[in-house]
């Protein structure tokens, strides 16, 4: 930043003011709180971290420096409003995949497709589609979770929502748009995981990591080992006649 955009020291002092204008308010609106849920308090907070994330820009601006302080980001979720005694829930859940490995993928889906009779579409595990819709279509979403690098997919940010309802949805009612009208003021609880919240980093991991891709340089070698491993996967998952291992609910 140049100079001339930089804030002046009058500026940095006002947003240091105003941070200890918002504590003085937030401390007053906890001490004078009706419930867990005041608005008063929740206002105060909101306030309160404008006022820190502005001094903290800058300060970082004008000196370089920053607080130890960490602000809330944007998708802090609102206080709860819904009910008291929910008679129905709705659990939305997001996890997302990098294809790291399109070949496993794909060739694990060949063995569904080869095992299935019944399999959409001859060919259908030629693309990485067909073979994510064959893979999605024989294991259950928990199991794809729990097995994803047999399947060449990477882990990303995964989330679950937990939301309250006053009575459950009659059947087929959001199906066309299920994930359209969540209310965040009726989230009960939500379950985060990303890599962003790693406090540490392991760097004999990733030695171990760069050590193992020196070793597997040779293509052919390492076809041939993943060729034998995914026989060893499909294994586990036919039944005793050999067929693939269905799922209990209709898809």
């Amino acid at each position: 930043m140049s100079d001339a955009a930089q804030p002046t020291a009058a500026e940095v002092r006002a947003a240091a003011e105003a941070v200890k204008t918002a504590l003085d308010r937030h401390l007053a609106a906890v001490e004078r709180r009706s419930g867990e849920e005041d608005p008063a308090v929740y206002d105060a907070f909101n306030e309160l971290a404008a006022a820190a994330e502005a001094y903290d820009e800058l300060l970082y601006d004008r000196y370089d420096e920053v607080t130890p302080f960490e602000i809330p980001g944007e998708d802090t979720l609102p206080p709860y409003t819904g009910p008291e005694e929910p008679s129905a829930l709705s659990v939305l859940i997001r996890r997302d995949y990098a294809v790291a490995e399109p070949q496993r993928l794909m060739a694990q889906a060949r063995r569904v497709e080869a095992a299935d009779e019944d399999a959409p579409g001859a060919g259908a595990s030629g693309t990485v589609h067909g073979a994510l819709g064959l893979l999605f279509g024989e294991f259950e979403p928990d199991e794809i979770a729990s097995r994803h690098k047999e399947f060449g997919l990477e882990e990303g940010d995964s989330t679950l929502w937990v939301t309250a309802a006053d009575e459950s949805a009659e059947p087929g009612e959001w199906l066309e748009a299920p994930f359209e009208e969540v209310d965040p003021e009726r989230v009960v609880c939500r379950f985060d995981v990303s890599a962003v919240f790693d406090e540490e980093f392991d760097d004999g991991d990733e030695e171990e990591e760069e050590d193992e891709g020196e070793d597997g340089e040779d293509g052919e070698a390492d076809l041939a080992d993943l060729d034998e491993d995914l026989d060893t996967d499909l294994d586990r998952d036919l039944d005793e006649d050999g067929e693939p291992a269905r799922l209990e609910a209709d898809r």
